[in-house]
């Protein structure tokens, strides 16, 4: 019989083989820690909002999620993938080290060809 968690990463991994290059890239920097993938995903005047932040530009985005991968210990789970007026928003549960962990979040990507222009992350 197979167990729950293999089912989970199973569906992540289909989740994730369905997200554009860009979006795909950022959750494996997100789960991976691997900050250079940051290089290859987000348009060189990318902007990040975040908790009522904003973050522009390559070096403040890399700096920002150095920052968070620290404080909160977290992994990116997609769970489900829309798009609306150009924007594509990717509902995620987040599982890390705060309050309320799991909980599930909107990003809300922006493309520019095969880069990220913009990211919002909301509840």
């Amino acid at each position: 019989m197979e167990n729950t968690g293999s089912k989970a990463k199973r569906r992540t991994r289909r989740m994730i083989d369905n997200l554009p290059k860009p979006i795909a890239l950022y959750v494996a920097a997100e789960n991976t820690g691997d900050a250079n993938l940051f290089d290859q995903c987000f348009a060189d005047g990318a902007a990040v909002r975040d908790e009522n932040e904003m973050h522009k530009g390559l070096a403040e985005i890399k700096k920002w999620k150095a920052e968070t991968r620290k404080k909160y210990q977290h992994t990116v789970d997609p769970l489900s993938l829309s798009e609306k007026d150009g924007r594509f928003i990717v509902t995620n549960r987040l599982t890390g080290n705060f309050p309320g962990s799991p909980i599930e979040l909107e990003f809300v990507f922006t493309l520019d060809g095969d880069k990220i222009a913009s990211l919002e992350i909301r509840s």
